[in-house]
């Protein structure tokens, strides 16, 4: 279970924001990086929101950042960032989606999240989450679905930090083996 508590490892230097044009700098090299150790090291694209739109164009993209009607299968969602205050820096991203549909419920869940990869194995991604955690008791879910690619040992460890309890593994879309997690948050 996850209580909501403060984040003791990282003081107040860390916190969730919505994107705006003052963090437009900062998103660009965030994106770059990603893409480059993406294409290096072929890793997943998550949180996808973050990837789906060109950021060049950073007026469109955050206008479209985030869904705000259900439609072709999409439910609304909220996209938040981790920023480090003290290095004014992005570290992440993490998506909550607002309530599950079909196949979301059984393929990626609430919440898509990433650190960008000069940030991993730093615990930033327990803290995001336990930040998203408090947004999605704000939208009145609380009880919440995480998944990810089995071999995605860290990201698993940063759900189970927080609570999460593994339901089950299946064959996803891709091929992949995915594990489902549920966080029940309390206050």
């Amino acid at each position: 279970m996850n209580r909501l508590g403060s984040g003791r490892k990282f003081a107040m230097s860390l916190k969730l924001i919505k994107l705006s044009k003052r963090y437009e700098k900062q998103l660009g090299e965030m994106i770059d990086e990603w893409r480059a150790d993406q294409e290096l090291n072929h890793t997943n694209h998550s949180p996808w929101a973050v990837f789906k739109n060109d950021y060049h164009d950073f007026d469109y993209y955050l206008e479209n950042l985030e869904v705000k009607e259900a439609a072709d299968g999409k439910v609304p969602d909220s996209v938040f960032f981790l920023l480090d205050t003290e290095r004014d820096r992005l570290l992440g991203a993490i998506n909550i989606r607002h309530y599950l549909n079909d196949d979301l419920r059984k393929e990626g869940g609430h919440i898509g999240d990433g650190i960008r990869p000069s940030e991993r194995r730093k615990g930033y991604a327990t803290e995001m989450i336990r930040l998203a955690l408090i947004e999605c008791r704000k939208l009145g879910i609380d009880k919440v679905l995480m998944t990810c690619d089995k071999d995605n040992i860290g990201s698993a460890k940063s759900i189970i930090n927080n609570g999460g309890i593994l339901e089950n593994e299946f064959v996803n879309s891709d091929g992949e083996i995915e594990q489902r997690y549920w966080i029940t948050i309390c206050d």
